[in-house]
């Protein structure tokens, strides 16, 4: 039993985790280092190696010195908590990794609290030594400070440090000495992380992560806690609301490298993949057949925010997905619930909507980025917040906001914050930069990233992580601008665009197709306007000189999908299709839209 260590790996995005966990695999395995730069073995999804972020956790395991070290992967985001919850409960220790430049980022904060809260023995790596500028001893003392402030015990305090480059493949006590290897990291591992404690009776193993096969549906991935689980055995399924069910385990896998192999029995301490139970949910016991005991219920994050998911009922519909009917859509949505956690999905009034709630705004894009590339063509509306009664007290999700920008621009960046209900709690200088702290409602996060990098130009580090439910904060201002909305349905003429520059920005390029009703851009006023950007120049025989100098159109701006869903407001949705992402009025005439103002008496 003590040849097992299972550790997790916590770190910020882009600090080099899931470098290091292939440099790992490449070490203690010898396999030749892969011929493509920047092929992570680990980000094995499209969307997490574009973005450089983990979404999904995975296992791998490796061999060293004769023992087996179980590492999870995890994600570094907030917005995940759902995963980040369940992984931990398999670890006996943690990894953070941080950049020896940057230090610890207030993402990371999140995912460390709960480690250590958990009571897991930390080892805390400084990556990217080799980089200029870098401050390992700096970065040393701010983790200490960070453990510190998160209440970490006099043990957690005491914790063992390396100092290395994951790229480079190396890692040592002192970062003046480079080491030859990733040695010193894995005898720090053994020596530092404790095996799994394991107690005497039957059978018990909780459920933390799922995966799913076509061939054999469901699997149940988790950390045998006691006793041990055989193949064909007769098991009980302990569900959180302690209900039991009977079952049968069919296959049995053991983590080997980044894949599995099957085996006949699994003992208490080590991570397995369970085959042949139906039914099952994370946070369930898989416990004996005669006597079965509960494992205590995991509790996931709740989610703070919905969105309207529709089908795409534009004019251009069905032209560039290959999913579109409201059958497809709300498949694809049950598949999701398999396997992302902090997600729920309600039914509407309509048979063709649906809300889905999630973690934030960063968990929903996942998903509906992850869907369009899928060949999924669908609508969604404006993220809501999701409100609380509490003891007949309105409450409402408020989040830490972290910014870090230029000295000079703090007073504008305080003065934004504020007007969004937000309150200052911290602001402390960091050099030529200074850090601020802010406790916001998640209602006034909404777009704010947007207003925040044009008025810094480009320059502030924004951060924000949940924190809790509080009384309402009162109204937020909403978007200052009205939008450029299209009369016509047509081609968009660079004479046209030219023309009406002065009026806006545009999201859209001349040659375009759009059509009645699509937002086509920013008008300058707090109102809409409509245009017509489908009209030609008048061709005629008169010539006068000058007037046909060459067109000096503006490059459009170009939004990203969370962007996006930042900037639209309630009567708005954004048309995502495989090949586009376009924004529109849901009302698309504009007599329409009339009528409806007057109703609201807007």
């Amino acid at each position: 039993m003590q040849n097992i260590r299972n550790i997790a790996i916590i770190a910020h995005v882009d600090h080099g985790k899931t470098t290091l966990v292939d440099k790992i695999l490449h070490f203690t395995t010898q396999i030749k280092d892969e011929p493509e730069e920047g092929n992570l073995i680990l980000d094995n999804i499209d969307l997490e190696r574009e973005r450089g972020i983990t979404i999904v956790s995975k296992n791998v395991a490796v061999k060293y010195n004769g023992t087996k070290i179980n590492v999870i992967d995890t994600p570094g985001h907030a917005d995940f908590g759902g995963e980040v919850e369940r992984v931990l409960k398999m670890a006996d220790g943690v990894i953070l990794l941080v950049d020896a430049f940057e230090g610890p980022m207030p993402q990371t904060r999140f995912v460390t609290q709960k480690a250590l809260s958990l009571g897991l023995k930390p080892i805390v790596v400084v990556n990217k030594v080799d980089k200029e500028n870098c401050r390992p001893d700096e970065v040393y003392e701010q983790v200490f400070d960070l453990f510190f402030s998160l209440d970490a015990t006099e043990e957690q305090l005491d914790f063992p440090v390396l100092y290395g480059s994951s790229k480079l493949g190396w890692m040592s006590t002192d970062w003046k000495k480079p080491a030859e290897d990733f040695s010193p990291l894995l005898d720090a591992i053994i020596k530092y992380i404790p095996a799994p404690a394991v107690t005497e009776g039957t059978l018990q193993m909780q459920v933390t992560s799922l995966d799913y096969s076509s061939f054999v549906g469901r699997i149940a991935i988790g950390r045998v806690s006691r006793g041990t689980i055989k193949e064909n055995q007769p098991v009980s399924l302990v569900k959180a609301d302690g209900k039991i069910e009977k079952g049968r385990v069919k296959e049995l896998h053991l983590f080997e490298g980044v894949g599995r192999k099957k085996v006949s029995e699994v003992s208490a301490g080590d991570i397995c993949a369970v085959v042949g139970l139906d039914g099952f949910d994370i946070g369930d016991t898989i416990a004996d057949f005669e006597k079965p005991e509960q494992m205590d219920v995991i509790h996931i994050d709740e989610p703070t925010m919905n969105m309207l998911f529709t089908i795409n009922n534009s004019p251009f519909f069905g032209k560039e997905g290959k999913f579109v009917t409201s059958r497809h859509l709300f498949e694809r949505l049950e598949k999701e619930l398999e396997k992302n956690l902090a997600l729920r999905v309600e039914p509407t009034n309509s048979a063709d909507a649906w809300l889905v709630y999630g973690r934030g705004i960063l968990h929903l894009s996942v998903l509906i980025e992850t869907m369009r590339r899928e060949g999924y063509e669908l609508q969604v509306g404006q993220p809501q917040v999701i409100i609380k009664e509490v003891d007949g007290v309105k409450m409402e999700p408020v989040e830490v906001l972290v910014v870090d920008v230029p000295e000079v621009m703090s007073g504008k960046v305080i003065e934004l914050v504020t007007q969004r209900k937000g309150e200052m709690l911290i602001m402390e200088s960091k050099g030529a930069m200074q850090h601020l702290e802010f406790d916001i409602p998640a209602r006034g996060i909404i777009g704010l990233r947007n207003r925040l990098m044009t008025l810094t130009a480009g320059e502030a580090v924004i951060a924000h992580r949940f924190k809790g439910y509080e009384p309402w904060k009162g109204t937020i201002p909403k978007r200052q601008n009205g939008v450029l909305v299209s009369l016509d349905t047509g081609t968009a003429t660079p004479y046209s665009i030219d023309k009406l520059q002065d009026r806006g920005t545009f999201f859209i390029d001349p040659g375009a197709d759009i059509y009645e009703g699509q937002i086509l851009g920013e008008h300058i006023r707090d109102n809409d306007l409509p245009i017509n950007v489908t009209k030609g120049k008048q061709l005629n025989n008169i010539r006068a000189a000058g007037s046909d100098d060459g067109l000096r159109i503006a490059p459009a701006l170009k939004m990203s999908l969370e962007q996006f869903m930042e900037y639209i407001q309630g009567d708005e949705y954004i048309e995502v299709t495989p090949e586009n992402i376009r924004l529109r009025k849901i009302l698309l005439k504009e007599s329409d839209r009339r009528v409806a103002a007057k109703k609201t008496g807007a």
